[in-house]
């Protein structure tokens, strides 16, 4: 991370910073204490750098001054705190000197480790600001997770990351690789999680926040990011919390109608399963791993806003993950939400998970991979896979697993982990998504009975440029 670049000290960010002095701005940060602000008051020159600091504690007095919220960790407390900061701020010095100084406000709201306290720490953090002086304002806003095990070292992260933002917005903001990869300077690995970054307001109306995502992924800060059809980027936690989820893992390289009736059929199997009330409120992802982007060694932007821009023309949700095994994609949905969880499986992957590799880690092997996997209620839902040399359909039923496992599959199958989904349409099963890829690449027109026609453009497109 951070190739040829220097990583400068906390206090020599912060230095930095209060002897500038064209920079100029508040800080407001409720619940781990002011970790950011005692930062620049720990330096010198903090007074040409820090307007006020403040810590709404107290949850009537949050509300007296931010308006009245159902939940104090939250984007939407954020976003309260910084409309509120930036305002007074503006409001009150930008006469006296907005000609010649760039205005910010921070803030965060984040829940970290109490007495005898075992939940989840987390917190939404951002940053308002100008891009120069006079400009209307710009957003950045990330949530962290807080891995530390004790408070002290939650609140030392904390105040880490808030120098290494506010740094990276005045001295960074030209290349997002670096800028994001300085957001844990000076923090070990293990110690916190980034799982979403984005950008908005002033210069950034035609910003891709997608591509935030990725790079969170592709340099290791998260290792699963989730944006939605219209393009908004959420976090995962939030977004899926308390709801039922049906994921279909794949490379939609490119996306088929195939992809479409896996998903169509596997959730009538998963409707007759889960809680009729929970029936509407479960949300279809489509989940492509890193592995599945990597061209080489290198990632491909460019491919990776194709196939994610033909999942969303289709109305799905996308997740990127660094999930090669299936007992980790597993474990992160089951920390997301506590409903019932099922992943949409080709037989070719079905037959995958019996390999040796993916349990080479773990001490208990095979069995120990598989336990991690049907951890708290996860189902596969299996689909039907064609024999094309005698044209044999496969189906969870009757598929054959490697000898020796024939006795747990039935103990599978018997008990409801892997569960079978129909195909109606059994001749979308002809064609591989590579078949399809060499289809478009020689100018066979039959590929477009195979794709949707919302992702017909983007298939054609990506096919150009294969070609």
């Amino acid at each position: 991370m951070n190739d040829n670049i220097s990583i400068q000290s906390t206090y020599d960010k912060v230095l930095n910073l209060n002897l500038d002095p064209t920079i100029y701005g508040t800080f407001a940060e409720i619940g781990a204490g002011q970790e950011t602000a005692n930062r620049f008051f720990s330096a010198s020159g903090a007074a040409g750098m820090v307007a006020k600091s403040i810590s709404a504690y107290d949850m009537t007095m949050s509300d007296a001054i931010y308006g009245r919220t159902d939940r104090y960790v939250s984007r939407q407390r954020l976003t309260a705190m910084l409309d509120h900061e930036f305002a007074i701020l503006t409001e009150r010095l930008g006469p006296k000197r907005g000609e010649d100084t760039t205005f910010f406000s921070f803030c965060n709201t984040v829940r970290a480790r109490g007495w005898k306290d075992t939940a989840e720490c987390h917190g939404w953090i951002g940053i308002r600001f100008q891009r120069k002086a006079g400009d209307p304002p710009s957003d950045i806003v990330l949530h962290i997770r807080l891995l530390d095990a004790a408070a002290n070292e939650q609140r030392e992260a904390l105040g880490i990351v808030g120098v290494n933002l506010i740094y990276a917005t005045f001295r960074q903001r030209g290349h997002l690789r670096h800028f994001v990869e300085s957001l844990v300077d000076n923090l070990l690995p293990g110690r916190v999680e980034v799982d979403l970054l984005s950008f908005s307001g002033h210069g950034y109306g035609y910003f891709d926040n997608r591509l935030c995502a990725l790079q969170l992924v592709e340099s290791g800060l998260t290792e699963a990011t989730l944006f939605l059809p219209d393009g908004e980027v959420v976090q995962p936690a939030e977004t899926l919390y308390k709801r039922p989820v049906l994921l279909l893992r794949g490379s939609f390289d490119p996306v088929m109608k195939l992809h479409l009736e896996m998903l169509e059929q596997a959730r009538g199997v998963f409707h007759q399963v889960i809680d009729p009330a929970d029936r509407g409120n479960e949300m279809e992802i489509c989940e492509i791993s890193m592995s599945n982007l990597l061209r080489g060694a290198e990632l491909d932007p460019v491919d990776f806003i194709d196939r994610a821009d033909a999942l969303q023309a289709l109305g799905k949700t996308v997740l990127v993950s660094k999930f090669a095994e299936f007992h980790r994609l597993a474990a992160f949905l089951n920390r997301c939400t506590n409903k019932p969880l099922g992943i949409v499986l080709s037989i070719g992957l079905l037959n995958e998970l019996f390999k040796a590799k993916w349990s080479e880690n773990l001490a208990g092997g095979l069995m120990e991979s598989f336990g991690r996997l049907f951890k708290s209620g996860l189902s596969l839902y299996v689909f039907p896979w064609k024999n094309r040399r005698n044209g044999e359909l496969v189906t969870a039923d009757n598929f054959v697993p490697p000898e020796g496992e024939k006795h747990l599959y039935r103990h599978f199958l018997e008990n409801g982990m892997v569960r079978s989904v129909p195909c109606k349409d059994t001749g979308l099963l002809q064609y591989t998504g590579r078949d399809i890829q060499r289809m478009i690449e020689l100018g066979d027109a039959t590929w477009t009975d195979y794709v949707p026609q919302e992702a017909h453009s983007i298939a054609a497109r990506r096919g150009s440029h294969l070609h």
